[in-house]
């Protein structure tokens, strides 16, 4: 047998596997498994092309190359990486561009009804932008996903010029999540032997000088890991994943999540997410394709974010164009499918602040280019809390 077929067999006899006791909870019983979702089944694709539970609509708020509702704004091409930010009674939701040389970020702005007041620029001139995170202070870190990119900080409301942070690293970025209990920003490196990174900021709420460290595992999928400090940021003339002896080599660094004392990320070249548990200071996986028996329902592992319940939801890039959830139990559903756009792949899921709405991106459309790229809104009875959460 292969290797695929040897590590499915290994956890048949243990039926569905789950997380012990919540994803919050530290090490792993082992892998989610495909399950029913809490949601129910998916029905037929609505009018915008999207299958979701019942109870579930939604909308297209912005395209590319087309002015976002009554604005005068028009959106940028290939929407990637967001997150939303409270803005007096409404919110913000901001999307990088992944395009080349002029990639760069926007955002939308919505009243507490969810209408669109105001769309506008909030990086420009940076060079594909992919995906990045949210800060505890209100800024938007946008990551430039090419050799030797930079880590961006914007502010959502457009009132603040952009900063670059040289200090947190030049390397392929992809996404980032901040730890607020350590003090720590993590950041993900979209390349074939990546690494995974953090960045402790000399003073908190300051990215502008700092340490950059790298996670040091060998070749360990589950245990105790360390980290060590990178000796130079720059990455250069040595690339900043080959400065330290021993630095674990994940396959393909895409999205990245916190919560609860959990660092939750994916890597997209063998479909696995995985879970620092920053508390035990150790790893775990969270989900492997490899180790699902029968048919993975989750492929193409790319963006991710969860919810306060501590339901995780990915977007896949690939696959068949699915935002999928892991529930705290160790279940893998489907939660929300786009049909006739297999040439796209999902970016930026988003929970608005009062967990209503998630706001994704189909990054190339109906038309597989980067010219068609469109931004939705799901509205629901998204759940809120499954059970005690331990921080």
């Amino acid at each position: 047998m292969d290797r695929r077929t040897v590590l499915r067999t290994a956890v048949v006899g243990a039926g569905a596997a789950a997380f012990s006791g919540s994803l919050w909870t530290g090490a792993f019983a082992a892998p989610a498994q495909p399950g029913a979702s809490p949601y129910g089944a998916l029905g037929s694709p609505d009018a915008n092309g999207i299958a979701l539970p019942t109870g579930f609509t939604s909308r297209v708020v912005a395209r590319s190359r087309q002015r976002v509702g009554a604005t005068s704004y028009v959106w940028h091409d290939a929407p990637d990486g967001g997150a939303c930010f409270p803005a007096g009674t409404g919110w913000v939701y901001v999307s990088n561009s992944e395009i080349s040389r002029t990639g760069g970020a926007s955002a939308i702005r919505f009243d507490a009804d969810g209408d669109v007041v105001s769309a506008y620029r909030i990086l420009a001139g940076t060079n594909r932008n992919c995906a990045g995170g949210a800060t505890p202070w209100g800024t938007w870190l946008s990551c430039e996903e090419v050799s030797r990119g930079y880590v961006y900080e914007t502010y959502p409301l457009g009132d603040t010029a952009a900063v670059r942070h040289d200090a947190m690293g030049r390397f392929n970025h992809e996404a980032a999540a901040v730890d607020p209990v350590r003090r720590v920003v993590y950041l993900t490196e979209d390349e074939s032997n990546g690494c995974f990174y953090r960045f402790r900021p000399d003073t908190w709420g300051d990215l502008s000088a700092g340490t950059l460290e790298v996670l040091v595992a060998g070749t360990a999928t589950s245990g105790p890991v360390t980290w060590a400090r990178v000796p130079d940021p720059d990455g250069a003339p040595t690339a900043t994943r080959n400065q330290v002896s021993g630095a674990k080599r994940f396959n393909g660094g895409e999205g990245c999540h916190y919560a609860d004392g959990t660092c939750w990320f994916t890597t997209k070249g063998d479909n696995r997410v995985w879970a620092y548990d920053a508390v035990a200071q150790r790893i775990d996986l969270a989900y492997d394709d490899s180790l699902v028996t029968g048919t993975p329902p989750l492929t193409g592992v790319d963006n991710i974010t969860g919810t306060p319940g501590g339901d995780l939801y990915v977007a896949e890039d690939g696959g068949n164009m699915e935002i999928c959830l892991i529930t705290p139990d160790g279940r893998v559903a489907p939660f929300a499918r786009i049909s006739g756009q297999s040439a796209s792949e999902i970016c930026g899921p988003a929970f608005s602040p009062d967990g209503t709405r998630l706001y994704f991106s189909s990054q190339r459309g109906t038309s597989g280019l980067s010219s068609g790229g469109i931004t939705y809104e799901v509205r629901g009875p998204f759940r809120r809390s499954t059970g005690p959460v331990q921080a």
